[in-house]
């Protein structure tokens, strides 16, 4: 891993994926480039955490996914936020702003 890529702390993926289905549909692959794009190239996600993470979610009731065709016109499974997911992102987002308020607290940053 480079200097200027982070590791993500454990629960947080979850969290990040929720995000990034928040907007529309997507498949595996375009679910880590919006991540990676919307932390301007600082997380990576790789597909060996990925893939069990949306399954988990899945699982969980908080995505769904069904077969499509991607645009560069291969069969892909896309993901999408179910009502529930919606409102666990709502919680995970609400837990995000506590954790990294203490934390700051802790560094000396707030």
């Amino acid at each position: 891993m480079s200097k200027d890529r982070l590791e993500l702390l454990q629960g947080t993926l979850d969290m990040l994926i929720l995000k990034s289905l928040d907007l529309e549909p997507m498949h595996g692959f375009g679910i880590s480039v919006r991540i990676r794009q919307m932390s301007q190239e600082v997380l990576q996600v790789e597909q060996g955490s990925l893939y069990p993470a949306l399954y988990r979610l899945e699982n969980r009731g908080w995505i769904r996914s069904k077969w499509g065709v991607s645009e560069n016109n291969r069969k892909a499974k896309f993901y999408e936020l179910t009502a529930a997911g919606r409102k666990q992102l709502g919680l995970e987002r609400e837990n995000w702003e506590r954790l990294s308020t203490a934390i700051n607290l802790v560094m000396g940053m707030a």
